[in-house]
């Protein structure tokens, strides 16, 4: 038990849970793509149907969900306690940092993980919950029942929420921070394992930019794609 509480052991976790919560940003990116792809000749679309499968298969999303929770808990608490002690183990801060030097990516990843839990907060208010109720949002269960349970209105509730340039551009601004976030995430993961190579620290550090470049492009495709017409609702 000692060893779970050890520094070594924080950085475990937080290595362990970052990983997983890296998965489910891939996956869940990947997801909501399916925006992009068109109707089908039933008039529905991808998405829709995508977000049937989930809300149709309860026990996996909500151990989905329990994993996820643990994962958040875990990544945070993990992140907490290092600070603290790093802080007591140097109480004056670095004069010097250069991008993705251990101290500024500490420092940006703490920062930038108090932005996004408050836009998870925010973002499950948002289109779980339905907290800006001012743009049509639809509740997936009433949606479920009006049109037989075959799919949810996920496209018409993204593309509600977005019509809003200030809902888009909050989001926009967010998944710049999760880029980074997820960017210095790996680069310290790859540190944290013991790789000291510096061919293989090159190499991760290329993944490490190009992971955070495509998971900011690809969610912040969808706002955009909102804001400019090419995502809108069936006509």
């Amino acid at each position: 038990m000692k060893i779970l509480t050890s520094t070594l052991g924080m950085k475990v976790i937080m290595a362990v849970t970052g990983v997983i919560l890296f998965g489910f940003v891939l996956v869940h990116m990947l997801g909501n793509l399916q925006i992009f792809i068109p109707y089908t000749g039933e008039g529905v679309s991808a998405i829709d149907k995508y977000g049937a499968l989930l809300q149709g298969n309860k026990p996996v999303v909500w151990s989905a969900r329990l994993v996820l929770l643990g994962a958040v808990v875990g990544h945070m608490y993990s992140a907490i306690v290092l600070t603290l002690r790093s802080r007591a183990a140097r109480p004056k801060g670095y004069k010097q940092h250069t991008w993705l030097s251990g101290s500024y990516a500490v420092r940006t990843m703490r920062w930038g993980g108090v932005i996004l839990l408050a836009f998870i907060v925010y973002h499950l208010l948002h289109f779980t919950v339905g907290m800006n109720d001012t743009t049509g949002f639809t509740d997936v269960k009433h949606c479920r029942e009006e049109i037989d349970g075959l799919v949810c209105q996920v496209r018409a509730n993204v593309v509600n929420g977005f019509s809003n340039p200030v809902i888009a551009i909050f989001y926009i601004i967010a998944q710049g921070a999760l880029g980074l976030h997820l960017t210095h995430g790996l680069w310290s993961l790859a540190r944290t394992l013991g790789v000291t190579n510096k061919d293989w620290l090159s190499r991760i550090k290329g993944a490490a930019i190009a992971f955070g470049v495509l998971i900011t492009i690809g969610n912040c495709s969808i706002p955009i794609a909102v804001m400019t017409g090419i995502v809108k609702h069936p006509t």
